[in-house]
């Protein structure tokens, strides 16, 4: 019922606001049109500049690159000396991102099969009640209504681990398989129950060890200190995921001060410390080699052990992962009507121009109360971070671009990329996988905990660059 408000309130606010500019606001002839037919890559406005308003910094940008970003326009170098500036729109319109939606279905199909079949060769072979078992006192205390040593128990570790390792496209295909696993306990099938609350919240705050994509993007663009956002980023999705835990546990009246539970976070907590020593001690270009080997690494591991441990178990191994895949493909056919709902409906949010209207008046409460506008100019890539993962990284790149890949700004909004994940992205994709249609209080629960990521992330930029 929360999601369908959600999508509804998008719509109609989408709606609501691009008709407002149509009809009041002077140059939007096209706006509707965008709504449906438009392209990310389409040119909305533009202008010319002469040389001389140009700032110097953003003609030292255009010296090194064909594009720079000035406020919240783009600019190019003609060759005439002089520049033109320009917006593109913010996102494909309606129609392009539908098709966009089911292109990334049929991409996920390749994904989906192949860690589906392998799982299918791990469950058969007994690995999965092996992780179940070894995990089992501290998830028997978080997720009290999944019996002992249920193979959905080794599906979460195994979903967990690659969202620590940044390892996206087996996350996704794991954290299915717990959401189906857990769904053949569930008593209603069309309501989300506590197990798959917990799991969904934990695994949307998005708790990862190493910001191996942003650190790359940063020296992509040039960062004098591209991995100084490291720690900053490590603290504020732990802290992400330490509220979501505490919310959903509150809810469903789970004591987090057991034992078990307390030595898990501070384990995990102790984990995050012996890895910051260690990348302390490494430049950049080292720490981007370390985390791509250790995150691949770790999945070459396990495949390498799910095959050994087929072959000793005497199973076959090939049926297994056929039949696994199988299954895989299936269940990305399956989400393609929840992602086309919500990603349209983003679309539609983000084209109306909602997001403008919103940062302009963050900004001006900013200045009226004489507060850090710095924090607003980083701001859109934490408001559309639960929305899209690529418009988030949109977002920072541009902020790295109009205020220097060092800024504060800068800074903040890498910090704010890494400090969740795609919440509604996530909850279109695994309620889908299991035609979940009441989600409870899952979607605000996400939320909060991207709130105080956001909150945390802030702290955090003022103590390390402020």
């Amino acid at each position: 019922m929360a999601l369908s408000r959600i999508w509804c309130a998008f719509i109609i606010i989408a709606v609501l606001v691009a008709g407002a500019k149509f009809f009041f606001q002077p140059g939007q002839e096209k706006l509707i049109t965008n709504l449906f037919t438009g392209k990310n890559t389409d040119t909305v406005s533009a202008r010319m500049l002469d040389s001389t308003a140009v700032p110097v910094l953003l003609q030292s940008q255009l010296k090194d690159q064909k594009t720079a970003v000035w406020g919240k326009e783009k600019v190019i170098k003609n060759s005439n000396g002089n520049y033109t500036a320009y917006k593109l729109l913010p996102a494909n319109g309606v129609f392009e991102t539908a098709r966009d939606a089911v292109n990334l279905c049929i991409g996920l199909i390749g994904i989906m099969a192949l860690f589906m079949g392998f799982m299918s060769i791990a469950e058969k072979a007994g690995g999965i009640r092996f992780l179940s078992k070894i995990i089992a006192p501290f998830f028997s205390k978080i997720f009290p209504e999944v019996p002992k040593n249920h193979p959905a128990m080794g599906h979460m570790v195994m979903n967990f681990s690659a969202n620590l390792m940044g390892l996206d496209n087996a996350a996704t295909p794991f954290g299915i398989k717990a959401m189906e696993s857990l769904q053949e306990i569930n008593p209603d099938k069309t309501k989300a129950s506590n197990a798959q609350l917990m799991f969904m919240c934990l695994h949307a705050s998005g708790l990862t060890l190493i910001p191996t994509v942003i650190i790359a993007d940063r020296v992509a663009l040039k960062s004098q200190s591209p991995t100084d956002i490291f720690i900053p980023c490590m603290i504020a999705t732990f802290a992400a995921t330490i509220v979501a835990m505490s919310i959903v546990a509150f809810k469903q009246r789970i004591n987090v001060f057991q034992t078990a539970i307390m030595a898990w976070v501070l384990g995990i907590a102790g984990l995050f410390t012996a890895l910051v020593l260690y990348i302390k001690t490494l430049s950049a270009s080292h720490v981007q080699v370390f985390s791509g080997n250790l995150s691949n690494g770790i999945l070459v591991l396990i495949f390498f052990l799910i095959v050994l441990g087929g072959m000793y178990k005497k199973i076959n191994v090939f049926d297994a992962f056929i039949e696994g895949a199988k299954g895989g493909f299936e269940t990305a056919v399956k989400i393609i009507p929840y992602l086309v709902g919500l990603l349209v409906a983003i679309s539609l949010l983000r084209n109306s121009g909602t997001f403008e209207f919103v940062l302009d008046g963050i900004k001006a409460l900013f200045v009226f109360f004489g507060g850090d506008t710095r924090i607003v100019d980083a701001l859109p890539t934490a408001l559309l971070k639960p929305l899209s993962g690529s418009g988030a990284r949109a977002m920072m790149i541009d902020t790295m671009n109009a205020h220097g890949p060092d800024s504060f700004a800068a800074n903040l909004a890498s910090i704010f990329r890494g400090s969740a994940d795609t919440t509604f992205y996530i909850i279109a994709v695994y309620f889908g996988a299991v035609s979940i249609k009441n989600t409870r209080y899952a979607v605000g629960t996400m939320l909060l905990a991207d709130l105080a990521g956001i909150i945390t992330s802030i702290v955090l930029a003022y103590l390390f660059f402020g």
